[in-house]
């Protein structure tokens, strides 16, 4: 395996091709082990990757200081390595619970404060805020995190889940280095419009869920129990017919994974990789184990005849069931 790199769009870092998504060492998909996810950062860093993405509402906090414990103990060349993208502006209580998106330029200015103190750095190397805040215009929130770039706080900024308007009016703003947004084999609704504006102004794409939340990865089963923590238990992806459907879409990239001599999850990222140079493919492993069977998608090479049969085995639209539950799919924007 040879770790290639890409470039978060023309204002953004260069970045290893595959970034490691932390979300599920910490929140949304049951417990973790606190030592193996540590092991699988430093497993991470070792192999080149360089990108290690969080949010500071990723288990209250959990997630960051995650972070910021495996960096301290990681090797100073690694440690140096690494570049953190951070998303904020989730409202959390107590229980668990979500209550909106927060993006005043105080707020941001505070959400920043603590991740700061919480990943033991002096930077952030690309911040955002993780949904748009309805009630706050998208450029007060982009110009306050230009002016923690200008304090030296943020190097990069980006945006997470908008539609192609805000990304045009944010870029307006500031220099935009990328988007945050899910993109995989059967979540392709960023084609239409989202990723040609991304592409004319010259921003990146970090892509969340390319196994989609492991439906895709060859791993998960029809008979498999979630539990009441499982962010999956409430996914309609994962429920009932959708799940037997969507499951069946996966047997079909068995048979073409099989037929190259390579495992689902690393055909399924490779497409992602395919899809062009200005596109980093974020994997979510907990452990080292799947942290080395994704690396793997980076010797994997989808020719014309690749593209088409997976094509064929999954279109476009061709998955059951959204990718969040109704009351979260009415704040994304398309």
């Amino acid at each position: 395996m040879t770790m290639r790199t890409r470039t978060l769009g023309t204002t953004g870092p260069q970045v290893s091709a595959l970034g490691l998504g932390c979300m599920g060492m910490s929140a949304l998909y049951g417990e973790a082990d606190r030592a193996e996810s540590v092991a699988t950062i430093h497993a991470a860093l070792e192999a080149g990757v360089t990108l290690l993405d969080t949010g500071d509402f990723y288990g209250m906090g959990h997630n960051e200081m995650l972070i910021g414990e495996a960096l301290r103990a990681a090797p100073a060349a690694r440690r140096e390595q690494a570049l953190v993208s951070v998303k904020f502006g989730a409202l959390r209580d107590p229980d668990g619970g979500w209550s909106g998106y927060d993006g005043r330029p105080a707020a941001v200015r505070n959400f920043a404060a603590y991740s700061l103190q919480r990943l033991g750095v002096d930077h952030i190397d690309v911040y955002r805020i993780a949904r748009l805040d309805p009630d706050v215009p998208i450029e007060e929130t982009v110009g306050a995190i230009a002016e923690l770039v200008e304090k030296g706080y943020v190097r990069h900024i980006g945006l997470s889940e908008v539609g192609a308007d805000t990304i045009r009016r944010a870029a307006a703003t500031a220099p935009i280095s990328d988007l945050q947004i899910e993109y995989s084999l059967i979540s392709r609704g960023i084609e239409d419009e989202i990723l040609p504006a991304t592409r004319e102004l010259g921003i990146g794409i970090t892509a969340y869920g390319v196994l989609s939340r492991g439906l895709i990865s060859g791993h998960f089963t029809a008979d498999r129990q979630l539990g009441a923590g499982d962010f999956r238990a409430m996914s309609p992806r994962f429920q009932g017919d959708n799940l037997r459907h969507n499951l069946n879409l996966v047997e079909a990239l068995r048979k073409i994974a099989g037929q190259k001599g390579v495992s689902v999850a690393q055909i399924a990222i490779a497409w992602v990789l395919s899809r062009g140079e200005d596109i980093v493919p974020l994997v979510g492993a907990r452990r080292r184990d799947r942290l080395t069977e994704a690396l793997g998608a980076l010797d994997v090479t989808l020719d014309g005849a690749d593209l088409a049969a997976i094509e064929e085995a999954v279109p476009p639209g061709a998955a059951a069931g959204d990718r969040y539950p109704a009351a979260q799919m009415a704040r994304l924007e398309s």
